[in-house]
């Protein structure tokens, strides 16, 4: 506490020591501050109306959201014999959601899909030697277009 009343003394002794000649506008000052709380205050209601997604992409498309979305394509025995059925799998973000990845696929791709089916993969407990540790916990994607429609990634694979 003795700290505290040393700088307590000091603010009072800068008041005393000012001199009385300059004319303060109290009512100036308190209006200017309300005008930037103001201002603040509706800089972060626009701040939150534009964010309403996690991962920005609703409304507006923003280059390298998708990117971030849609991590890789998964490309294993299952997954091509899918492909006859118009079907496409990707490892996805974890936060990602249906709607979000339709409009990544959209956006990369060019082709709107027509069913978008989620699956979480938890981790795995791994062991090396004494150590162990777990995999990372993945989200896929399968993706179904219509039938005329075709993503280039799995050609040629």
């Amino acid at each position: 506490m003795g700290f505290l009343n040393k700088i307590k003394k000091k603010i009072i002794e800068e008041k005393v020591s000012e001199p009385k000649d300059k004319p303060q506008t109290k009512q100036s000052r308190p209006q200017k501050e309300v005008k930037k709380d103001t201002e603040k205050s509706q800089k972060t209601i626009t701040k939150t109306k534009k964010k309403s997604s996690h991962l920005g992409i609703t409304g507006k498309k923003i280059k390298g959201v998708a990117y971030r979305i849609l991590e890789k394509p998964l490309v294993t025995e299952k997954v091509t014999d899918l492909g006859a059925y118009n079907k496409y799998a990707f490892y996805v973000s974890k936060r990602a959601n249906k709607t979000e990845i339709k409009k990544a696929i959209k956006e990369v791709y060019g082709v709107t899909p027509v069913s978008v089916n989620i699956i979480n993969l938890k981790s795995k407990k791994v062991r090396f030697g004494k150590s162990s540790g777990q995999t990372k916990s993945q989200k896929k994607a399968i993706v179904t277009l219509k039938k005329g429609d075709k993503i280039e990634v799995y050609e040629g694979v």
